[in-house]
């Protein structure tokens, strides 16, 4: 193999854990404080797309000379509105099911039916797609041989802004503290006067946001149709339970060791078979870890 196609590799490797993670972090934060088991987190990515959609649409109509800098306002748009649904979901829904995580798991899955359905009912079946910026397309070349997507550079560097901000948001702020206290232990946390419910309601409402983050990401490198969260729920809980349930820097490792093998193996051999190797190793490895490679030691 030569050294240029190992280093695509390995920065195909880097997108796709871009991806992941940014998918899995909104997982990581709402199943390690409520152990909600949310199956509609796809829907909401797919909600977060859609948006952008609408967003491009409202470019072109309304401000086409504007076109090249509408990634800008979409994003944050795409954020707000998921912010917001999942915020009334949590009130309005998901509250009724903590403590029964079975039924919770079915609830969500229902929802997910219910929230697919909705977006063939209003954008239709069929994919749309939204145009990329002209400053998005090609690739940059630091050497001959080697040409990275500049896309790709974008997702890349998007996803890092995103969990630096969760990182301060969580361990820099009065906010953060009042989240790890209701993670570590909820009677306590209640009992010096911490407002449980709305944490838990504000909490998941990020975790939706983050969602619709990676929702708008996705517009970048594909289309989008009512069953697009269904591509990554799956890879995303994965990386999340082979991470550690409550632990954010578990949560990143996996999707980094989880995209990089993943790339690899889908170089040496096919999506599918690879896909299967690495399902049978997270399974090796949470039968002697079943917390997770990085689990967290919580006083509940």
């Amino acid at each position: 193999m030569s050294f240029d196609i190992a280093v695509m590799q390995m920065f195909n490797g880097v997108s796709l854990f871009s991806i992941l993670l940014l998918m899995a972090i909104g997982l990581a934060v709402v199943f390690g404080l409520m152990g909600v088991i949310n199956m509609a987190h796809g829907e909401l990515m797919a909600l977060g797309a859609y948006m952008t959609y609408v967003a491009s649409l409202a470019f072109e109509r309304w401000a086409p000379a504007w076109m090249d800098v509408y990634l800008f306002a979409a994003i944050p748009f795409a954020f707000l509105v998921t912010f917001a649904f999942g915020y009334a979901l949590e009130r309005g829904f998901i509250r009724f099911f903590y403590n029964r995580p079975l039924d919770t798991l079915l609830a969500t899955w229902g929802l997910s039916l219910i929230m697919q359905q909705t977006y063939r009912t209003v954008f239709g079946a069929q994919e749309v797609s939204v145009p990329l910026p002209s400053w998005l397309a090609g690739a940059w070349e630091p050497v001959v041989g080697i040409q990275l997507p500049i896309t790709r550079i974008f997702i890349v560097g998007l996803t890092i802004t995103v969990a630096v901000a969760v990182y301060l948001l969580l361990y820099r702020t009065r906010w953060g503290v009042k989240v790890r206290a209701v993670t570590q232990n909820r009677a306590i946390a209640g009992a010096t006067g911490i407002n449980t419910q709305r944490v838990d309601a504000l909490t998941f409402a990020l975790g939706s946001g983050l969602a619709g983050i990676a929702g708008c990401v996705f517009t970048m490198i594909g289309s989008t149709n009512p069953g697009t969260g269904q591509l990554y729920i799956v890879d995303s809980f994965i990386v999340v339970v082979f991470g550690g349930v409550q632990s954010l820097a578990g949560t990143a490792l996996s999707a980094f060791a989880i995209a990089q093998t993943q790339t690899w193996l889908e170089f040496l051999m096919s999506g599918s078979m690879a896909k299967a190797t690495i399902l049978l190793l997270v399974i090796v490895v949470l039968y002697f870890r079943p917390n997770g490679l990085f689990a967290l030691r919580t006083r509940s």
